[in-house]
Formats: C-alpha cells, sequence, structure tokens
C-alpha cells in the first residue's frame, strides 16, 4: 500500500512539473504578445512614416488612421483578464497611446480641410511625389506643363489667402510647418531625377527653378503672416509661446493620468512653496541673516568657483552623491553606470536657453566662456554656484537622469514609448525630496541650494500653468522667478524662453514637482509602512521603464485593473 502510495504521488508530482510550466507559459505568453505587438507597432510606425512623408496628405493621414484601428484591434483581441500585472499595465498603455493617435489625426483630418484653401496647388505635388516614390519613368514634357502650371497655381493661391480672413494661431503655425514640409518633398522629387534622366533634366529644370523660387516666397509669406501673429502677442520680453487654455490643460492631466485640475496642482504648489520659504528662513537664521533668506541666498550665490574649476567641482560632487545612495542602501549602482558617464561643456548659445545643468549620460555643465559679456559671466557663475550644484549633479546623474537611462536602456526598453515627464523628471526631483529627509545637505548653505531648486519647481507649476490659463505672460513669468524665487534675471529670461519656446509640451515644467510628488506618495505607501526597503523600491521603479507613476502603483502594489482602467490616484 506504502509502496502504491509512493507511486501515486510521484505520479501527481510529475503531472504537476509537466503541467505547471504550461499553466504559467500561458499567462506569459498572453503578456508577452502585448509586448510582442507593441514593438512591432513602433517598427511599423516608422516604417510608414518614412514612406509617407507628406504631412498635408490625405493618404499618408488615411494610412495611418487604418494602422492605429488595425492594432487597436490587435490589441482588443487579447485576453485582458490571462494577463500578468505587467502585461495588463502595458494593455492599458498601448490602449490609450492608440486612442490618442486616432484622435490626433481626425484632428489633423479637419484642420487639412480647414487648410485646403492655403494648400490648393497641393494635389500636384502629391501626384509628382508618388510618381517618384513608386519610381516611375515620367514623361518629361508632360512633367515640365504639369510643373510649370504649379509656378502660377501657388502664385495665385497666395493672392487668394492675401484677401482671406485670418487663421488662428494654432492654424497658422501649422500652414506654415507643412508648407516647409511640402516644399522640400517637391525639392526631393525633382532632384530624384534631375542628371539621371537626361530628358527629364532638359524639360524640367527650368520649370523646377522657377516654381521653386516662388514657393520658397510662399513659403515666407505664410512665415511672415506667422512672425505678425507672434509680434502682435509679444509683451516685451521676446518670448512667445502658445497658451493652451484650461481645457487642453484638463485634458492634456487626464492623458498623464493626473487626476487634478490645474486650480488644484496651483494649490499644491503654493502649499509647497510656503514650507520651502519656511525652511529658507531657518537656514538664514543659521547663517545670521535673520528671516531675511534671500540674504543668505545672496551669499551662497558668491561662493562660485573660479573659471576652468567648475569640471572638477562637478566630478566631485557626482562621485560624493554615488557614495551616499550605495552607503545608506537606497539604490543598487551598476559599476558600469558608475564608469561610463560623461562631462561636456554647454555653448553660450545654448546657455541662453538652458541656463543650467542638463544631465544623462553626458552631463552639460553651465558656466560662461571668455565671449560672454562681463554681467552674463556673473550670473551664470552665480546661479551655479556649489551648493546650487551639490543638487543639480545628482539630478542629471546618479541616482537622476544617468541611472534612469542606464537602466531603461536594459530593463523593459519596450516601454519608451510611453515616454512621459512625470516620470522622467518626477524621479530625478524626488530624489532631491528623499536626500533632503536622508541629511544630505551638509549645513546651512547646503540646504539653501536644496530648497532653492525645490522652490523653483514650485514656481515652475505656478508660471506655467498660469501662462497657459492666460493668467500671466511671459514678462510676469520671468518676473516672478526672479522675485519670488531669485532667480539671476538673465537665467530666468532662459528659464521662461526654454518653457514656452524649447519645444517643451505644456505640462513639462510642473511635472518635475507633480511626479516627484506621486513618488514619494508611493514611497510613503511602500517603504514608510515596511513592506519594501529603499533599495528594493528603488530598484523596481528602474527596471519598470518609464510609465505614468500611477500604473508603476499598480505594479508594485498588485492593484486589481480592468482593461478599461481610469485615473483616480489622489497621491496627494
Amino acid at each position: 500500500m506504502q509502496l502504491f502510495l509512493l507511486r501515486i504521488s510521484s505520479f501527481l508530482i510529475l503531472l504537476c512539473f509537466l503541467i505547471s510550466p504550461q499553466v504559467r507559459a500561458q499567462g506569459t505568453n498572453s503578456s508577452a504578445e502585448v509586448e510582442a505587438l507593441i514593438t512591432v507597432y513602433r517598427e511599423d510606425l516608422g516604417s510608414l512614416n518614412r514612406t509617407y512623408t507628406i504631412t498635408c496628405s490625405p493618404e499618408r493621414v488615411s494610412r495611418l488612421q487604418q494602422f492605429h484601428q488595425q492594432t487597436l484591434q490587435k490589441l482588443e483581441a487579447l485576453d485582458f483578464d490571462k494577463l500578468s500585472q505587467s502585461g495588463k499595465v502595458d494593455y492599458i498603455i498601448f490602449k490609450r497611446d492608440l486612442k490618442q493617435e486616432l484622435d490626433d489625426l481626425k484632428t489633423l483630418e479637419k484642420d487639412l480641410v480647414t487648410l485646403q484653401p492655403v494648400f490648393a496647388f497641393r494635389d500636384k505635388i502629391l501626384t509628382f511625389e508618388k510618381s517618384r516614390r513608386k519610381g516611375e519613368v515620367l514623361n518629361p514634357k508632360e512633367t515640365a506643363s504639369l510643373i510649370n502650371s504649379l509656378k502660377t497655381d501657388i502664385q495665385n493661391t497666395q493672392k487668394e489667402i492675401e484677401k482671406s480672413a485670418k487663421l488662428t494661431s494654432r492654424l497658422n503655425r501649422m500652414a506654415s510647418s507643412l508648407a516647409e514640409n511640402l516644399q522640400r518633398r517637391f525639392q526631393e522629387s525633382y532632384h530624384f531625377y534631375e542628371g539621371y534622366d537626361p530628358l527629364f533634366t532638359w524639360w524640367v529644370s527650368k520649370p523646377f527653378t522657377d516654381a521653386d523660387s516662388v514657393f520658397s516666397n510662399y513659403v515666407g509669406f505664410l512665415s511672415k503672416r506667422l512672425s505678425a501673429d507672434n509680434q502682435a502677442k509679444d509683451d516685451g520680453s521676446g518670448i512667445i509661446g502658445n497658451p493652451i487654455g484650461r481645457e487642453k490643460l484638463i485634458e492634456q492631466l487626464r492623458f498623464e493620468m493626473i487626476p487634478y485640475t490645474p486650480d488644484e496642482l496651483v494649490t499644491i504648489a503654493n502649499r509647497e512653496f510656503a514650507w520651502c520659504e519656511t525652511e529658507m528662513k531657518k537656514a538664514s537664521r543659521e547663517m545670521g541673516f535673520g528671516d531675511d533668506w534671500k540674504k543668505a541666498l545672496e551669499k551662497v550665490k558668491n561662493t562660485y568657483v573660479e573659471p576652468g574649476k567648475q569640471p572638477e567641482l562637478i566630478y566631485a560632487l557626482a562621485v560624493e552623491a554615488i557614495d551616499f545612495v550605495e552607503k545608506n542602501q537606497l539604490v543598487t549602482v551598476p559599476e558600469l553606470a558608475k564608469e561610463t558617464w560623461h562631462m561636456r561643456m554647454m555653448s553660450p548659445q545654448r546657455q541662453l536657453v538652458s541656463p543650467f545643468f542638463l544631465g544623462g549620460e553626458d552631463i552639460l555643465i553651465s558656466y560662461p566662456t571668455n565671449t560672454m559679456t562681463h554681467e552674463a559671466k556673473l550670473m551664470s557663475m552665480r546661479g551655479n554656484n556649489p551648493h546650487f550644484s551639490r543638487a543639480t549633479v545628482q539630478h542629471e546623474l546618479i541616482p537622476g537622469h544617468h541611472l534612469q537611462g542606464f537602466m531603461n536602456d536594459r530593463y523593459r526598453p519596450y516601454r519608451s514609448m510611453f515616454y512621459t515627464p512625470f516620470w522622467i523628471e518626477g524621479w530625478s526631483l524626488y530624489w532631491e525630496m528623499l536626500l533632503w529627509d536622508k541629511k544630505f545637505p551638509r549645513n546651512a548653505e547646503d540646504r539653501v541650494g536644496m530648497l532653492f531648486w525645490r522652490m523653483h519647481r514650485c514656481a515652475r507649476i505656478i508660471f506655467s500653468l498660469s501662462y497657459h490659463l492666460e493668467k500671466m505672460t511671459p514678462q510676469q513669468c520671468i518676473d516672478f522667478l526672479v522675485d519670488r524665487v531669485g532667480h539671476e534675471r538673465a537665467n530666468a529670461e532662459g528659464e521662461v524662453r526654454r518653457s514656452f519656446t524649447g519645444g517643451y509640451g505644456p505640462l513639462y515644467q510642473l511635472a518635475y514637482m507633480i511626479g516627484g510628488l506621486q513618488f514619494r506618495a508611493l514611497h510613503k505607501e511602500l517603504v514608510d509602512s515596511g513592506k519594501m526597503t529603499d533599495k528594493e523600491f528603488h530598484d523596481a521603479i528602474l527596471k519598470e521603464n518609464t510609465l505614468p507613476v500611477e500604473l508603476v502603483r499598480a505594479i508594485l502594489t498588485k492593484q486589481p485593473l480592468t482593461k478599461n482602467f481610469q485615473t483616480s490616484w489622489r497621491f496627494d
């Protein structure tokens, strides 16, 4: 009997061994299907964008709509309930992006209808470009006639546009951009045949030169209309942005999974700013300035190092930050990450837009050159003093952006398409908060340096949202940074210029503090409660790659998820 039971037990164990991997594999394979679908989507989209290169082409819009709809159907055909937690998150975020792309394409389709009079001559170029794409042998005489007529068409279009009603600022920008794109494709199509087809070159070269010259004039005309529109909005700062309004802000916040209104975010920023001012006064008293913290700030600014010595300082600060996080068991720092970061000096031109450090694998050091004016030199040095830099070097390198990028390249790299500044910038800002809590600042001067940057991030929320709500002008934003935070004026101008004309989205500047507060709330939930250690928590986040922080939370807390997930986490 015992032998029989032993054999039955052995059989059951073997059966479990054979079946269990298959059961596990079903869940794993289902999740892998989402990852594979995302990977294929990225490559296919790149192929389509390299093929359909005329942005105002209805053919391009239609093909991309078809592609995104087909991909969405493939995704929705998967069994959501069989996915792993990570697979469910991929499903949710990918579905969100696909729907947004379809919405954006629908908007573009409507805009192209509105802009049809601006591109009344477009179809002739589309026909020419499509023939070039297929490598067709063209009838030189007929092509010459087509391109010759294009010159008159463009001239007539410009005359009609000059008499028509003005477009909105957004459509003016779009028209100018689309015209430049259309002319480049026209030129590329011509140069594909020029010289390689003797008859084509003989017939078409002169009509093309004439048409292209008229096209350049038309592009310039559209650009001047845009410049005139911009000049009307110039408040004297020379900074021309594009305030998007309350409705669009809320729409973008929902997309980023931030279930707050702009007003609520400004309230949070003001609360955090008040905390910073209280701490600034404490540090100011220790430095002998009483509650006049701006005098303490002035003293800290004047601790700058001599020209030529900033790189040496940056290296020392980077090593110090790495040693601190390792000694305190805060995060795993791979040896190769410590070995492979580099320093570069930032050009004077770029410092006009980025007056402080930029980072990643390369840290770009903002410090004056001999070509700068005396005033610009002093403002750059004062704005990048050792105590300010102590807070920014770790933000840009380790444990901030360099460590982030290093891990993102190695863990779940397919998620890079879900890039969000709330994860990217929020992570680095969160470390400034955590290092403060872990007593990283050595003295009152260090605390002033760290507090300056935290106040700066609070101010970013206030001035960027106020600008997009049309409550502040760029000049008022500059004055706000100078008066409330204590920025050097040139640095404040660079900051505002970067915020509104540097290619950043409307939510980018507020993402630092808000993303940081999200990570801090998650740290409180999982680390302060004893469920994870600091190192486990931070390592886990880095291995998930970039996601809205609410979805990082869903993974780490194993939150039940549905395929129609909606943002709801009130982290503050």
